[in-house]
């Protein structure tokens, strides 16, 4: 075949994505010459973009037969995007049993490498305002999503001050440290104050079928009902809820 390029948009991202479609359509092992006449292409231009997708570690050359294929890079991309989609259908129901519950808004959030990205909320009217919406990142040092996946998803602080939300917010890394301890240690980790003033967010990890780390389920609302620490019945209806989710993707571990 010969390719057709849509000329408004860029050409090499089209190029690098036809190869990369094109070798999946073959499904095994391929030359630069099959590949190019596949393609429609030049030997050489096509060999740029391959040059360019082994570099980043999308394809693997055979030393011994000089063939290309696809590297399992490509499957864990798709492997996580199906996981997300799972989480999201397995979390939403368990997500509105517990705000109805608690009475609190409920979030689900995902490990970023600067943050904890909220992917979905189920709300509930409160006194005080939840302002932060889906899509939002979220500090790992002033909230509770991010404590949990200090403590379970070995992420990591930036370097540098850490940034103050409030004048509760955690900024001396030793605080912080103690706080990720203590999630580790009970299952679960609450944020007072430090991200919302007013507001308290309390944590508590999901795993996948594999026991891994995958997400943070979230109840939040104002400080003055949670509690400082919560009340024992918000933590037992949170950390059940985190499980079940854990269970419906499969996992068996009781970690919490």
């Amino acid at each position: 075949m010969t390719v057709e390029l849509d000329k408004s948009v860029n050409q090499s991202t089209q190029m690098a994505f036809m190869v990369i479609e094109v070798m999946a359509e073959i499904g095994k092992p391929v030359a630069l010459s099959e590949l190019s006449r596949r393609i429609g292409s030049s030997k050489v231009r096509v060999f740029r973009f391959l040059r360019t997708l082994l570099s980043l570690g999308y394809v693997l050359q055979d030393p011994e037969t000089d063939k290309y294929r696809l590297s399992y890079k490509l499957y864990h991309l798709g492997q996580a995007l199906a996981d997300s989609t799972d989480i999201l259908r397995e979390a939403r129901p368990v997500m509105v049993e517990l705000r109805d519950t608690t009475g609190f808004t409920v979030s689900l959030s995902q490990m970023e490498a600067t943050g904890m990205r909220i992917l979905d909320m189920v709300r509930t009217e409160q006194p005080v305002e939840i302002v932060t919406r889906p899509g939002a990142l979220l500090d790992f040092h002033a909230s509770a999503q991010g404590k949990i996946a200090l403590a379970f998803g070995g992420a990591h602080l930036a370097e540098g001050p850490l940034r103050q939300w409030t004048g509760e917010t955690p900024t001396d890394r030793a605080i912080v440290a103690a706080d990720v301890l203590a999630a580790r240690k009970l299952g679960w980790a609450e944020a007072p104050n430090q991200t919302l003033q007013g507001v308290t967010a309390v944590s508590a990890p999901v795993f996948d079928r594999d026991g891994a780390f995958i997400a943070t389920l979230t109840i939040a609302g104002p400080t003055m009902i949670i509690g400082t620490p919560p009340a024992e019945r918000f933590i037992e209806a949170l950390i059940g809820a985190a499980r079940k989710i854990s269970i419906n993707l499969g996992n068996t571990d009781q970690h919490t």
